[in-house]
């Protein structure tokens, strides 16, 4: 008896440990190679597992030791933009069907396909309640109707999620409903002032997920006055919502809320919403990087900063017949290049020259050309920049680890900047033949 108890408490402990899959299709098949899984923290991912895509076919198999969690499927760079995130409770196996066109589909998982039916459900109605204000509709007993079919969607998978995961981010997504029928401008103030109510910030499993970041970033930059506003105008209201965040994260953790502030960041500066994400990193993000010793963050978004778009180039000096000059000192032309290049870099000796021999088509009151070589000495530099006569030239000793390498975040040789009259950034082509199309096409 013992001892059959003893299997069984062994054959038991097996099945609570045992390993996972989470696999399924890719489409179209010959378009993807592979597959990475990495499993969410509140502020960071960690890889867990890969495997090759086949014929469109894959398998990931989970380690025994893998937490309960999200974990976001990367399947082609760059992986910020190329993924979907699924649940994982380390108790069944995950079966879906990934299309190009129709996204994300699961078979066999329980919390996966509640969470994608609840919101799918959801997504709807209030695509709906916004065709009810945009077509005009007036009837009040449609309206009635829409939010009633969207409080039983909400209250029935509250109720059929209970003891999922899922359940966490169904609760937390309770959208607004109206007892009445408002007009479209109250309404959209509803859901702004009640927007939170239903969010757990202090939810470690909705912090290691996509989803609360999603509800803020949606939150910044599109609950904003429904009139009609400058971009200045649309930016400071960015900005108010910005400081919303602020109040409601009050008290959560600086990790998480550095990377909710990031994230922030990183959207508006990808808008080119300069004086939103000025704002969120100089009232906010850099003193929570800072606090979170992440100095790394703070060179990379000054890099950005100093090189953005609109941005006035970072000066460059020179000498030439030991007379200075200086880049924000070149006048009498309509656009400036920046190139940055070595002598011993054979792609810059390919398409400098070429591009010394277009731009003279141009004429120096066009187009002014300043080449930086990054150089560890001078001996070759001065050979090959002698045959390049009509640019200017500066030299940058220690090559990547020069003061101009470091400044304009020199990755590789050659580099381009186009600058308008103003010596402001307007293009940052990757070749010589870009740099022509752009000055063709200006």
């Amino acid at each position: 008896m013992k001892k059959l108890l003893f299997i069984l408490a062994v054959f038991l402990g097996l099945q609570i440990n045992a390993q996972h899959t989470i696999s399924g299709t890719f489409s179209p098949a010959k378009e993807y190679k592979w597959v990475i899984a990495y499993q969410l923290k509140p502020s960071s991912q960690n890889f867990v597992v890969d495997t090759a895509i086949k014929n469109g076919v894959f398998e990931l198999k989970m380690p025994e030791n893998a937490a309960a969690g999200t974990y976001r499927l990367v399947y082609a760079i760059p992986q910020e933009q190329f993924y979907f995130d699924v649940i994982y409770n380390g108790k069944e196996d995950i079966t879906l069907a990934f299309d190009a066109t129709s996204g994300v589909s699961f078979f066999n998982s329980k919390e996966n396909i509640l969470f994608n039916t609840y919101f799918k459900e959801i997504t709807d109605l209030e695509r709906q309640i916004t065709d009810y204000y945009t077509s005009g509709n007036t009837d009040k007993k449609d309206f009635i109707a829409l939010t009633k079919a969207l409080q039983n969607v909400q209250d029935t998978y509250e109720k059929r999620s209970m003891g999922t995961m899922a359940h966490h981010f169904i609760t937390s997504n309770k959208p607004y409903i109206p007892k009445d029928s408002p007009t479209v401008y109250s309404y959209i103030e509803g859901k702004k002032k009640h927007y939170f109510d239903a969010l757990q910030f202090q939810d470690t499993l909705l912090q290691a997920s996509g989803f609360l970041t999603d509800k803020l970033l949606n939150y910044t930059f599109t609950a904003l006055p429904l009139k009609t506003m400058t971009d200045q105008e649309r930016q400071e209201a960015m900005n108010a919502n910005v400081n919303k965040i602020n109040e409601i994260l009050a008290h959560i953790g600086d990790p998480y809320k550095m990377h909710v502030f990031y994230s922030l960041w990183t959207q508006a500066a990808t808008s080119a919403y300069d004086i939103t994400s000025d704002y969120i990193y100089h009232t906010y993000l850099k003193k929570l990087a800072i606090a979170t010793k992440n100095k790394k963050l703070i060179g990379e978004i000054e890099v950005h900063n100093r090189l953005r778009m609109g941005a006035v180039a970072p000066n460059i000096k020179w000498e030439k017949n030991k007379v200075p000059f200086t880049l924000q000192g070149l006048q009498g032309a309509e656009n400036y290049i920046l190139v940055f290049w070595s002598s011993t870099c054979s792609h810059c000796l390919n398409e400098l020259p070429a591009l010394h021999k277009k731009l003279e088509d141009f004429g120096s009151e066009s187009v002014k050309v300043v080449a930086v070589g990054l150089e560890n000495d001078s001996i070759n530099w001065e050979k090959e920049s002698a045959r390049l006569p009509h640019f200017e030239h500066a030299i940058a000793l220690g090559k990547w680890e020069s003061a101009y390498a470091k400044i304009y975040d020199i990755q590789k040789t050659p580099t381009y900047f186009i600058l308008d009259k103003d010596k402001r950034i307007i293009a940052k082509p990757e070749t010589d033949k870009d740099v022509v199309v752009f000055l063709e096409n200006k």
